[in-house]
């Protein structure tokens, strides 16, 4: 048996969760948009007959609905709607100035009575979302980049993000306090790509994009292509260069300009005047910046893709040909000019040492012209007699008899 304390306290509690509202509970707050429309509806209406309803919004009364009938004061008459059997209220056009509590009273045949609340946050939608940023040309290193977003309509929260990802503060990334504005300082080419900034609300979004190109370069210029090349093929020379915007190309070869204004230097086939160092310059209109890359060819006689032109043939040929010319004249030349001497020095008489030889010849010639008439004085033998005559021929003697020595005359 309960005690009369602990009924008493059990009635308290009822009657006053019943006054305070606790019977009636409805999902959690509620948010619209102006223009849209909301409905409140209990958890858990009363299961017993119903007398009397009535909805307040703050301390004002909305409605007051009977079991037969619903009385709608004038200031709602045209934006609500509400079904006895749910309880359910439903206001259509929201304006701002609808935010705030809605009060639900219920009292049954028995007399007993319910309440709950609920409230709702009303906001414009989000419209008109617009990002504006330099409209001068940005260069890496150089310039610096605001970007700044506008909109209408209740922003909650404000959202950066860059190619899909979010964007986040850094040493050359600043927001502004109230994160609508951003600066870029100085700018980097990682900095290209679409920006992206996002206004929220509980009911509405709306996003605005905008693209930044960083112009850079040119740079790490490179020429592909042969260093050794046969003669009379084609040969190409492709230059490319790392740039933004794209790079425009002149050549120089050996340090003259060539006219050539592409990417591609082509040779459509080879000769020797053709080696030497070409030279390929790219220049970016925006930055203003240039670079230059040197690319040396050597044309040489080769052994296999297709031989040699008729060109360089003809050149051999004409080569050849006044080679022969020329060693033809100088033997002509030296017909004319060197043998008719070469003969007139044959013909002139020995001096010197050659008189001294013809002399000894004489003596042997004497020799042999008297060998069987006389006889040989002393011992000396007719063999010794030619090796005598053979020496003074190996020396330049004669054995002719000399004039005597003249006479010196003392002074």
């Amino acid at each position: 048996m309960v005690s009369h304390g602990l009924y008493w306290t059990l009635w308290m509690l009822s009657c006053l969760g019943q006054y305070s509202g606790e019977d009636l509970q409805f999902p959690e707050v509620a948010n619209g948009a102006v223009g849209g429309s909301v409905v409140f509806s209990p958890n858990n209406p009363p299961s017993t007959s119903i007398d009397t309803v009535q909805w307040h919004f703050g301390t004002a009364l909305i409605l007051t609905a009977l079991s037969d009938s619903t009385i709608i004061v004038p200031a709602y008459r045209d934006r609500i709607s509400f079904d006895i059997n749910t309880l359910a209220l439903e206001l259509w056009n929201l304006r701002l100035d609808d935010s705030g509590i809605y009060r639900l009273t219920v009292i049954t045949v028995t007399s007993d009575q319910f309440t709950g609340e609920t409230s709702i946050q009303v906001f414009e939608n989000i419209t008109n979302v617009r990002l504006t940023g330099p409209e001068e040309p940005l260069i890496e290193g150089e310039s610096s980049a605001n970007i700044t977003s506008d909109g209408t309509g209740s922003i909650i929260s404000v959202q950066w993000m860059k190619d899909n990802r979010p964007l986040s503060p850094s040493n050359s990334i600043i927001f502004s306090s109230d994160n609508r504005s951003v600066s870029i300082s100085p700018v980097q080419r990682s900095d290209t790509g679409e920006y992206q900034c996002t206004y929220t609300n509980p009911v509405s979004s709306e996003t605005a994009k905008l693209s930044l190109i960083i112009n850079y370069g040119p740079e790490d210029v490179f020429i592909q292509g042969d260093y050794v090349v046969d003669l009379g093929v084609r040969v190409s020379l492709s230059c490319s260069a790392n740039s933004e915007p794209a790079a425009s190309f002149s050549w120089k070869f050996n340090r003259s300009d060539t006219g050539v204004t592409t990417d591609t230097f082509t040779i459509d086939q080879t000769d020797f005047t053709h080696s030497g160092d070409y030279e390929c310059t790219a220049l970016n209109s925006v930055t203003k910046r240039s670079a230059t890359q040197k690319h040396a060819l050597l044309v040489k006689v080769g052994g296999g893709g297709g031989g040699l032109t008729s060109g360089a043939i003809a050149g051999i040929v004409i080569g050849v040909l006044v080679a022969v010319a020329g060693i033809c004249g100088l033997i002509v030349y030296l017909t004319i000019t060197k043998i008719p001497k070469l003969n007139l020095r044959q013909k002139r008489p020995a001096s010197g040492a050659q008189q001294g030889q013809e002399s000894v010849y004489e003596e042997i010639n004497d020799f042999q012209r008297t060998n069987g008439e006389g006889s040989v004085s002393g011992n000396m033998s007719e063999s010794s007699l030619y090796v005598n005559l053979y020496e003074n021929v190996r020396h330049g003697v004669s054995n002719r008899p000399r004039a005597p020595t003249p006479p010196q005359v003392m002074k």
